[in-house]
């Protein structure tokens, strides 16, 4: 009995689906624990010290940075919260509109940064090219863009 082409297509919607989530919780367990047991740090952690650093005076608005490591107004207050307490970053204010609050990256968090950054991506090299080719991923690359690509433009919706 031969079954429909949409519920093949079903099917393989839902399990690529179903993968890259089992994939994403596994690699991102692993990575986590490196970056904690190595640095002190979580792997959202890194992302917010990496996307300060990398902006114009080392701060963001607190808003833009939430929606830049894909985390709510509370949750990136949790997480700021945190790395405030531990020196890495601060509040900063804006001169112009009280209201505006900016995550600064402190000189300690750019260290911090930096003694993680290359311990961080040589692990997720290992962890990548130790279970696949050269090609594999520069097509895992390609198709995962696609789909980032289309999710941000359903955020701007």
């Amino acid at each position: 009995m031969n079954m429909p082409s949409q519920v093949l297509s079903t099917q393989a919607s839902t399990g690529a689906f179903v993968a890259l989530l089992r994939a994403h919780a596994a690699t991102t367990r692993q990575l986590n624990a490196q970056l904690l047991a190595d640095h002190g740090l979580t792997i959202s952690d890194y992302e917010v010290l990496l996307r300060l650093s990398r902006s114009p005076d080392r701060r963001m608005r607190r808003v833009d940075l939430a929606g830049e490591v894909l985390l709510t107004a509370s949750g990136v207050t949790r997480l700021l919260d945190g790395l405030e307490r531990g020196g890495l970053v601060e509040r900063g204010t804006c001169d112009s509109d009280r209201r505006v609050v900016y995550a600064v990256l402190t000189d300690a968090g750019f260290e911090r940064l930096d003694a993680a950054r290359e311990s961080h991506r040589a692990q997720i090299e290992e962890l990548f090219t130790g279970r696949l080719e050269h090609g594999e991923l520069e097509s895992l690359a390609a198709l995962l863009s696609r789909l980032g690509e289309d999710a941000a433009d359903c955020a701007s919706d």
